[in-house]
C-alpha cells in the first residue's frame, strides 16, 4: 500500500515537473499586430491656445478702432507669437529607439546581469520649446511578447511563465503628471525632468516615477532617455526555479532610450 501510494506521488510530481517543462519550452505567441502609439490627449492645452488667440485678435481689433499705428503693432506681434510658439506632437520612432530591463542573478556559480530589450514601443509626446510647462507625454506602449534575452530558453520563461505574455501583450506606462520642467528650452539643450505615472505589467498597475534626460535634436527631432526601478514583488512577477540559477535580484532596472520625430 505505501510503495502504491509512492508511486501515485512520483508519477504526479513527474506529471507536474513535464507540465511546467512544457509551458516553459512551447512557442511563446507572436505579435498580435503592428504596434502603434496612441494620440497624446493635447485638447485641453489646444482650446487654451485658441483662447488666448481669440483674445488677442478682439483686442488687436478694438484698437484697430481708436489707435491704427497700435493695432497694426499688436497684429504683427501676435502674428510672430503664433508663428514661434504652439505645441508640436512628437512620435517615438522603434527604429532608433529601445526599451530595456536588467537584473543581476548567479548562474552556475557566477554572478549575471540579465538584460532583456525589445525596439517595440510606442508613444507620443508634446512640446512647446518656448513653453515646457504645457508639455504633455501619452501612454508608452511595449509589446511584451518582443523582449529578448541572451538565451533562448530564458526568452521562453520570460514569455510563457514570468510576464505570461499570451495573455498580457502589452506593458503600458501612463502618465500622470510631468514634473521639474524649466520655463523654456533651445535646441541643443538637455533637459532634466521627472514622469509620474501608472505602470501596467500584466495585471498589476503600480505607481513609478521615471528620471528623464531629453534634447531637442532639431525643431524636428528628440531624443533622450528614461531609468525607473522597480520590485518585482509588486508586479507578481515570480522567477520559475531553475537548477543553475540563484539569488535574482528582487529589484529590476527599466531603461528607455528613444528618439522622437515630429509627426
Amino acid at each position: 500500500m505505501i510503495m502504491r501510494f509512492l508511486r501515485t506521488v512520483l508519477i504526479l510530481t513527474l506529471l507536474a515537473m513535464s507540465a511546467a517543462a512544457c509551458s516553459v519550452l512551447s512557442e511563446p505567441a507572436a505579435p498580435s499586430g503592428e504596434l502603434e502609439a496612441a494620440p497624446v490627449e493635447v485638447e485641453s492645452a489646444a482650446a487654451e491656445e485658441a483662447a488666448v488667440v481669440e483674445e488677442s485678435a478682439a483686442v488687436a481689433e478694438e484698437s484697430a478702432i481708436e489707435e491704427p499705428a497700435v493695432a497694426e503693432e499688436a497684429a504683427a506681434e501676435t502674428a510672430a507669437d503664433e508663428a514661434g510658439g504652439g505645441l508640436t506632437i512628437y512620435q517615438i520612432d522603434p527604429a532608433s529607439s529601445q526599451v530595456r530591463f536588467e537584473l543581476d542573478e548567479v548562474l552556475r556559480g557566477s554572478p549575471k546581469t540579465v538584460v532583456g530589450a525589445t525596439d517595440q514601443v510606442a508613444g507620443e509626446i508634446a512640446v512647446d520649446l518656448n513653453d515646457l510647462a504645457s508639455a504633455q507625454v501619452g501612454e508608452i506602449r511595449i509589446n511584451a511578447r518582443t523582449l529578448t534575452t541572451d538565451n533562448n530558453f530564458r526568452n521562453r520563461a520570460l514569455n510563457n511563465r514570468i510576464l505570461n505574455t499570451g495573455d498580457y501583450e502589452f506593458i503600458t506606462f501612463v502618465p500622470t503628471a510631468v514634473n521639474g520642467l524649466s520655463d523654456s528650452a533651445a535646441v541643443g539643450d538637455t533637459i532634466e525632468f521627472s514622469i509620474d505615472g501608472d505602470l501596467m505589467i500584466r495585471d498589476s498597475t503600480m505607481p513609478v516615477t521615471f528620471a528623464v534626460t531629453a534634447t531637442p535634436v532639431s525643431a524636428t527631432q528628440l531624443a533622450g532617455s528614461a531609468a525607473a526601478t522597480i520590485a518585482r514583488e509588486d508586479f507578481n512577477l515570480v522567477i520559475p526555479s531553475v537548477p543553475d540559477v540563484a539569488d535574482v535580484e528582487e529589484e529590476v532596472e527599466l531603461y528607455i532610450d528613444f528618439v522622437a520625430n515630429a509627426s
